[in-house]
């Protein structure tokens, strides 16, 4: 008998085998690229999937945005020097080149949400949805596409400019556009999402894209292009869509408080271990390296193969003025002493304001303002990472008035305010300029604005070569070629992969 049900078996095997559909490309319990962008839902997912790799641009982007200014260093590892901490290092040193594997990680993942962003665009454009189920959609991947090119012109100037669902081979070595063409599609882009977008609906938000999120990154486009009155304009309407600052600094920061009134645009994080859960690593990349960061963590982590990274500098912690309470909250001390492995062995956990080591120790600072212990998962924490905040709007706008010669006291003060510190009331408008530069760099400290402001700004070359001058005597692990400011070096190589892989039609930035 069990003879019988075998020989049946393979002939229904054999019978099956001769349909033409027994191989189904485009099974129906699968989706594919054929049957999946079909309904509203599927959209919303892929929106989804075009926000994902913010993640993993985030995970570098500190390297390139925040670790290239005078704001933070790195802890030296002498007793390994993998070509890991190397490319690491060298961002921070200006000695990079372009096989850095973390400069054009962000390129790649950049990239990344770029095409995802294009499929979602011009496949909704085939759809009969109504209009209004449409806005939301089409509005989100825009904003996502605008933000990534942002992104990527201001890290290596002209870059390729996808526009378009990748089909064919022949489609995916395009030449690199003219920085100017990048900043036109922006433009274009965030326009479309500032007028389908809604502002948000109630606070805490969801943490989507709204219409505020494409209104400030609009604005900070036309402030790179000096287009003050522009980005006045824009920035004006932020107020009336329920925008405004939390009571107390540390608040925009904690994983109670996500998406409040003051986020303009987070990426998001959850911690946990179960499926879903997306935790965020950088607290732990944040401390000094060390086999056991359970006096800051509030759990024993061991993050001696990741950690040491994004230190803030004596520099910063100078240029906090006395009583202004950001500085405790965005900065703490760790004390101890570093072992024969080049491990920091933490002892105490300590306040930076009056800050003096105790005897036989020393003390790091560390970037407290995503430190929220105790943390429930070892892979990472909850705390969202701020791209764009109300009071960073508020200095934008102070900054674009006090260049159009009007006064920016108002939106300047407000900042000021909270953070216990007495309002400024000169009227000199270069010396203004230098008070909302100084603002900018302390409220925003380690969200990965400083180098960008430093450049657009035309401060870069002078301020990094003075940061680098003054920081070799204070460490010694620079050599001679560290800290060579140059016009060049304003922006990054072109990621040299990308050039093999399309000879003749990627050309590379000077100086590399």
């Amino acid at each position: 008998m069990k003879k019988t049900y075998i020989i049946l078996a393979l002939t229904a095997l054999t019978a099956a085998s001769c349909k033409k559909d027994f191989i189904d490309l485009t099974p129906k319990d699968s989706y594919t690229d054929a049957t999946f962008y079909k309904t509203v839902d599927q959209f919303k997912q892929a929106d989804i999937a075009a926000y994902a790799p913010l993640r993993d641009v985030l995970v570098n982007d500190y390297f390139t945005s925040e670790m290239r200014s005078d704001n933070t260093i790195y802890q030296p590892y002498p007793s390994n020097r993998g070509t890991a901490y190397l490319y690491r290092e060298s961002i921070s040193n200006f000695t990079n080149t372009s096989t850095n594997d973390y400069i054009n990680a962000v390129w790649q993942h950049c990239y990344t949400g770029i095409s995802r962003t294009n499929i979602v665009i011009e496949r909704l454009k085939t759809t009969d949805f109504d209009a209004a189920v449409k806005a939301p959609i089409d509005g989100q991947a825009k904003f996502l596409r605008a933000f990534y090119y942002f992104k990527l012109v201001r890290l290596f100037g002209g870059v390729p400019l996808f526009l378009k669902e990748v089909t064919k081979a022949e489609d995916a070595f395009l030449p690199r556009s003219a920085a100017d063409a990048i900043y036109n599609q922006i433009i274009a882009d965030a326009k479309d999402a500032i007028s389908e977008l809604s502002a948000p609906a109630k606070f805490p938000q969801t943490g989507e894209a709204t219409k505020g999120s494409a209104t400030i990154l609009l604005a900070e486009v036309y402030a790179t292009q000096k287009k003050w009155a522009d980005a006045e304009t824009l920035l004006t309407t932020l107020s009336g869509m329920g925008y405004g600052l939390n009571a107390n600094y540390a608040d925009a920061f904690t994983p109670g408080n996500k998406n409040s009134k003051e986020s303009l645009f987070d990426i998001q994080f959850l911690e946990g271990t179960v499926l879903g859960t997306t935790p965020n690593p950088l607290p732990f990349h944040f401390l000094p390296r060390s086999t056991n960061t359970s006096i800051i963590t509030g759990i024993n982590i061991n993050n001696s193969s990741t950690g040491g990274w994004n230190t803030p500098t004596q520099d910063l912690i100078n240029a906090y003025e006395p009583n202004d309470k950001r500085l405790d909250a965005s900065i703490g001390i760790v004390e101890g002493t570093y072992n024969a492995s080049d491990l920091f062995v933490y002892s105490a956990n300590k306040s930076v304001i009056g800050y003096t080591p105790a005897a036989g120790k020393m003390g790091v600072p560390y970037i407290k303002k995503y430190e929220h212990p105790p943390l429930i998962a070892v892979t990472g924490s909850s705390d969202n990472f701020p791209v764009y905040r109300y009071s960073d709007a508020l200095l934008l706008l102070a900054e674009a008035q006090n260049e159009q010669g009007k006064s920016p006291l108002t939106a300047l003060n407000t900042v000021r305010s909270r953070a216990g510190l007495p309002a400024t009331t000169t009227a000199d408008q270069a010396s203004l300029r230098t008070i909302i530069a100084h603002e900018r760099r302390v409220e925003l400290a380690f969200e990965n604005h400083r180098w960008n402001d430093l450049v657009r700004t035309g401060k870069a070359v002078d301020v990094m070569n003075a940061f680098g001058a003054v920081l070799k005597t204070q460490v010694n692990y620079l050599t001679p070629d560290t800290y060579n400011v140059t016009a060049n070096k304003l922006l990054y190589p072109i990621p040299q992969p990308e050039i093999d892989l399309n000879p003749g039609r990627m050309t590379q930035n000077p100086g590399y």
